[in-house]
């Protein structure tokens, strides 16, 4: 087939994306002042483009396939095929949102109070629709960076900013009026190249498997001994996909016990599991599962 091109986030996802295809099973490596990083796959070709900047490339043709934000998507309104959803971000696994901020005494209390006043923010299409469609008039300019702070100064009335615990945003004295986007990486894709059956083929097999990366993050496998007497007691402490493996050890009295469990469960479960009669238990990471 020919060469699949895959576009990367260049920027503050760029090195959490490497790490994801990492685990995934594929190794890219970029270097300075090069926006062609290396795959060890002959079928893939990388280039390095910013997130803003990816749905038009891939709309066009100029990429196959690309991760970029639902924000940069619809930001753009760029024709393209998603297929699936990608929280990786290693600041934090919750999504971002983009929130309409204002100064704490600012009298605007909702969206409507907008009408007639100046707003900043990255995301000005989108913000402009966005308005439009609730029938709001407001001036909305581009913001080419510290977009919080032009409302600190009071440059503008309101900026539209993305956020994820909303954290910075009141530590600058500042207050969330509503939310207008939650945004997610996607994977999208040319529809051109979802219509040729071996790029096809390739694209599927490269979200399969970064799901699989992802769905693993969030899971562990654990391992226990269990005398037999105690296996009721153990089984029903473990929540598993189906039910947990059990074998039989050299010692007929005893069972080799294994599952996969929430990551986020293992601290509570350990201690119940040991309580229950549990021995030799073991925790160990996934890197993939599917």
């Amino acid at each position: 087939m020919a060469l699949l091109k895959l576009g990367i986030p260049k920027g503050s996802l760029e090195a959490a994306t490497l790490e994801l295809f990492a685990q995934a099973g594929w190794r890219i490596t970029s270097h300075a002042r090069n926006y062609y990083p290396d795959i060890d796959d002959p079928d893939i070709r990388c280039a390095l483009i910013r997130a803003q900047e990816m749905a038009p490339y891939v709309e066009r043709g100029t990429l196959d396939l690309g991760l970029t934000g639902l924000d940069w998507i619809l930001e753009s309104e760029a024709r393209v095929e998603e297929i699936c959803t990608l929280t990786y971000s290693k600041a934090s696994n919750r999504p971002s949102r983009w929130v309409l901020v204002v100064r704490q005494d600012s009298p605007i209390q909702r969206v409507e109070d907008l009408a007639g006043r100046k707003i900043a923010t990255e995301l000005v299409g989108f913000t402009q629709r966005y308005l439009a469609a609730r029938g709001i008039a407001a001036s909305v300019e581009f913001s080419w960076g510290a977009t919080e702070a032009k409302v600190v100064e009071g440059l503008v009335d309101a900026v539209v900013e993305i956020t994820e615990t909303g954290s910075t945003i009141r530590a600058h004295g500042l207050r969330i009026v509503d939310e207008l986007l939650v945004t997610e990486t996607r994977l999208i894709a040319n529809p051109q190249a979802m219509a040729d059956p071996a790029r096809r083929a390739k694209i599927e097999q490269i979200a399969l498997m970064l799901q699989a990366a992802l769905r693993a993050r969030q899971k562990v496998a654990l391992k226990c001994n269990v005398p037999a007497q105690c296996l009721a007691a153990v089984v029903e402490l473990l929540p598993s996909l189906h039910a947990p493996t059990v074998s039989h050890l050299y010692d007929r009295d005893w069972l080799a016990l294994e599952t996969v469990v929430d990551a986020s469960a293992v601290r509570d479960l350990i201690p119940r599991l040991r309580a229950a009669g549990a021995e030799g238990i073991l925790e160990y990471e996934l890197t993939k599962m599917v």
